[in-house]
């Protein structure tokens, strides 16, 4: 029987929520999800856990970047040895930076690579200035030597998925913590769409930017929108022709205010622009309902 020549591209995670990056496991015999391996990354030698198979992958131009190997109990041991020490370099390397007097970088984490042999520090900036931390990174240098010292800035909403906590909605454990890999680009727009109060406490997140999840049924709104009539448009309805005064996107209706009558509401396909753009023709008798209060 001959055997498939096709490469086996697994998936892996390096953080509890984190992206997904793409690996070739040839070498490595029954690997499954949730398996822990040791792969050479950008960032140094790394451990991650397998997140998915992918059977039928297609290749990027530079071609897949091999697993060295299943990770071993020594291998997880050392790993935890190195995160156990995190905590001293953000420890100090705060210190360090309030002796320099660096007003507005806040230090966030600390990572070490699997084998300790890279850390990176990740910070924070209150400000959009450029700060020189070259005497910062020198000194951490030679604080954790002979690990090689990396100062890598991020931004607010990396800040609020490391630091976890509370969501601004109530939700025990932020999105971003929870369950989002990566971040997607979010607008005021999004809100404006789908009728939400542009206060800054309704729309703002933990991070101070925009909530995420704005984009989780943006694209809902657009497409129900589309096939409705927009405000102030006059319509014809069963009951008459009147002026669209509100749209409700997800019951797929207008609200109409019909002269002599008052507000109704009416389904998208029992409306009609006057002027016949858009819209479909009703052909049904049904009468709206009156709008609640």
């Amino acid at each position: 029987m001959e055997q498939s020549t096709e490469p086996l591209v697994i998936g892996v995670r390096f953080s509890k929520v984190g992206k997904i990056y793409h690996f070739v496991a040839d070498t490595v015999t029954d690997i499954k999800v949730s398996d822990m391996v040791v792969v050479e990354t950008s960032r140094g030698w790394q451990l991650g856990q397998v997140a998915q198979l992918i059977p039928d992958a297609d290749p990027p131009p530079e071609g897949w970047k091999p697993i060295d190997r299943r990770a071993t109990p020594r291998d997880l041991l050392m790993r935890q040895m190195w995160q156990m020490k995190e905590a001293e370099v953000v420890s100090n390397c705060r210190d360090r930076a309030e002796d320099l007097r660096l007003v507005g970088i806040k230090i966030v984490s600390a990572e070490y690579s699997f084998d300790g042999s890279r850390l990176t520090v990740l910070f924070s900036s209150e400000t959009e200035e450029k700060y020189d931390l070259k005497s910062l990174r020198s000194d951490m240098q030679k604080m954790f030597a002979p690990s090689q010292v990396e100062m890598r800035q991020v931004g607010p909403r990396d800040v609020a998925k490391v630091m976890c906590g509370m969501g601004a909605c109530g939700l025990e454990t932020r999105c971003c913590c929870l369950f989002l890999t990566e971040f997607s680009s979010i607008s005021i727009r999004m809100a404006k769409e789908q009728g939400i109060s542009l206060t800054p406490t309704e729309i703002t997140g933990m991070c101070g930017r925009l909530r995420c999840c704005l984009i989780y049924e943006y694209d809902t709104y657009v497409d129900a929108r589309a096939k409705l009539p927009k405000r102030n448009k006059r319509v014809r309805t069963p009951q008459g022709e009147g002026k669209v005064v509100d749209i409700v996107p997800l019951r797929d209706a207008v609200i109409v205010d019909l002269p002599e009558v008052g507000y109704r509401e009416f389904p998208g396909n029992e409306v009609q622009l006057v002027d016949g753009e858009g819209g479909q023709p009703s052909g049904a008798d049904i009468t709206g309902t009156q709008r609640p209060s």
